[in-house]
């Protein structure tokens, strides 16, 4: 269910991002929406730091971060969903990403929920109060039997925010970007339970 309009307002905004963009969820401390080429800057703390992102494949820089903004604009259109920026809902800012997205774990197409929280916001639960939203949103609004994550196999801190939401060790295959590929996953029957 999508909520209000939000205005965005931003200096760096373009006009038409500054009409509107949907906010998807709403929790106790956050609200998730949908990213806009204005939040740049915002993700570009993310997913350009790269403490954050040492267990990703590859580094980002202005290109790789414009493009996985463009990506997600994609899904929303395509699918309905994608990573959404993730805001305080005190102040609107935002810090980080959480979302629903298609990939490819172990050559099979699932709903994986992926999210990126900014360095200084870490160790506050915002990652997993996003996921767990992000995982009901995705069990009442999709007919997916199961929900995945998936990250390197030394991404401790991931996998312990996905078992945080009820998600629990599926497998581990070798793969030429993680070497090894950690799965967890949570299964609709697990939430009627």
């Amino acid at each position: 269910m999508y909520f209000d309009e939000l205005k965005l307002g931003r200096t760096d905004d373009t006009e038409a991002e500054k009409k509107s963009v949907k906010k998807i969820l709403e929790t106790e401390r956050l609200f998730l929406r949908e990213m806009t080429m204005g939040d740049y800057e915002a993700l570009n703390a993310v997913l350009g730091d790269p403490d954050i992102m040492q267990h990703y494949p590859y580094s980002f820089d202005e290109e790789r971060v414009r493009a996985w903004i463009e990506r997600n604009m994609n899904r929303y259109h395509d699918n309905g969903f994608g990573l959404w920026a993730v805001c305080l809902k005190e102040s609107g800012e935002m810090i980080g990403d959480c979302g629903l997205t298609l990939q490819n774990i172990e050559g099979e197409m699932l709903p994986e929920i992926g999210y990126h929280i900014r360095k200084d916001q870490q160790r506050k639960g915002y990652a997993k109060e996003a996921a767990a939203a992000v995982r009901d949103w995705a069990f009442a609004n999709t007919e997916y039997p199961a929900l995945y994550s998936y990250c390197k196999y030394t991404n401790e801190g991931s996998f312990k925010t996905a078992e945080s939401i009820g998600m629990h060790f599926e497998k581990e295959y070798p793969d030429e970007a993680n070497k090894i590929t950690h799965v967890s996953v949570i299964r609709r029957e697990d939430m009627e339970n």
